[in-house]
């Protein structure tokens, strides 16, 4: 069975800082593409930033970009999303999903991810003003 189990979430003022896991088991970690979606209270789901199994190329929409960070730990299957300067749009749940290969987030229109495998169930995150 494959999991995606996030943590890390959390409440935390705006400008704090909180790091998110993603620990998948299941799947062959090194041949899966590993992003972070996030969806607000009545929004879409959008894509956020994902790390490919490939290269370790990563990509971060534009409004995380300078301010969160992808990285991994292939020995741990382990995906983290650092994030500092937190602003209250931010604000959402944060889901880890894998696709297998590379990142195609750049690609996808928002709320079609054809090419998602496996999601987690997401880790809350709340930023206060």
């Amino acid at each position: 069975e494959v999991q995606l189990v996030e943590s890390g979430g959390g409440l935390v003022q705006a400008g704090g800082s909180l790091r998110l896991s993603c620990v998948a088991s299941g799947i062959t970690f090194d041949d899966y593409a590993i992003g972070w979606f996030r969806q607000a209270p009545a929004k879409e789901r959008e894509g956020v930033s994902c790390i490919s199994s490939d290269d370790g190329s990563t990509y971060y929409e534009d409004s995380v970009q300078g301010r969160f960070t992808i990285s991994s730990d292939n020995a741990k299957n382990t995906v983290y999303l650092q994030m500092n300067s937190l602003k209250p749009e931010d604000t959402a749940v944060y889901y880890c999903a894998a696709e297998l290969a590379v990142c195609r987030m750049r690609d996808y229109e928002i709320g079609h991810y054809y090419g998602i495998d496996y999601w987690g169930k997401g880790t809350l995150v709340t930023v206060s003003s």
